[in-house]
């Protein structure tokens, strides 16, 4: 199942942060870079815990380690998948490697703001499903600074309200997320369901479930 970036944060800031396992303070939360690592396959999830203590063994001897080793000014940080006692170290060049993506108070600050946006389209989508409001629904859909999760619920709630005319709209939605994408899929065909159409193989158009011929393109569609 694909998780939005919000959905896998709230996940690790329900977590209890780990202790580094060289020094014993308590790791931050480090938001990976767009710069692929090692093999180039990525760094796994979209938010890692890392150290950050100055005074932590690991990092301190580190960088006599690699310039005695490999003739290069690194160190290292520990590195942790958040979930797991997976434990690994990550190369910085400088003392302010990696410092520029730990995220722990700005996080806490967006969460909360999160959470209230949150709270809050979900209380218009409630109004929008009692009243019929498909069209106030799509607006949401479309709007790109809502939070992901309202998107999503607004995506599967169009397909209980929506009417035939919410079809074709919907058929060519790219919201650039694929978990909304296939909410906005199963909605185009919850819809067909609720109102016994189907859509002509043909010429694409909807028809009645039961028809023989296309009204719009006289094709014959029984059977397809």
């Amino acid at each position: 199942m694909y998780e939005t970036k919000e959905q896998v944060l709230e996940k690790i800031l329900a977590q209890e942060k780990p202790k580094c396992p060289h020094c014993g303070v308590e790791m931050n939360i480090w938001e990976v870079p767009s710069i692929p690592m090692g093999d180039g396959l990525g760094w796994g999830a979209p938010y890692l815990f890392l150290c950050f203590n100055d005074n932590c063994p690991l990092y301190t001897q580190g960088w006599s380690n690699i310039k005695e080793h490999y003739a290069h000014t690194a160190s290292y940080r520990c590195m942790n998948y958040p979930g797991t006692e997976q434990f690994e170290l990550m190369p910085v060049f400088s003392p302010m490697g990696g410092t520029g993506q730990v995220v722990d108070n700005e996080v806490m600050a967006q969460e909360a703001v999160l959470k209230e946006n949150i709270k809050k389209g979900f209380s218009i989508l409630a109004d929008c499903y009692v009243a019929k409001d498909s069209p106030s629904v799509l607006r949401i859909i479309l709007d790109p600074t809502e939070p992901s999760r309202v998107r999503l619920k607004a995506a599967d709630m169009i397909g209980d309200i929506g009417d035939l005319e919410a079809i074709e709209p919907l058929k060519n939605l790219k919201v650039g997320n694929p978990l909304i994408q296939e909410k906005l899929e199963a909605s185009v065909k919850k819809i067909h369901e609720r109102f016994f159409t189907r859509e002509c193989p043909f010429c694409a158009e909807t028809i009645k479930k039961r028809a023989t011929i296309c009204k719009h393109c006289g094709r014959e569609v029984a059977g397809l």
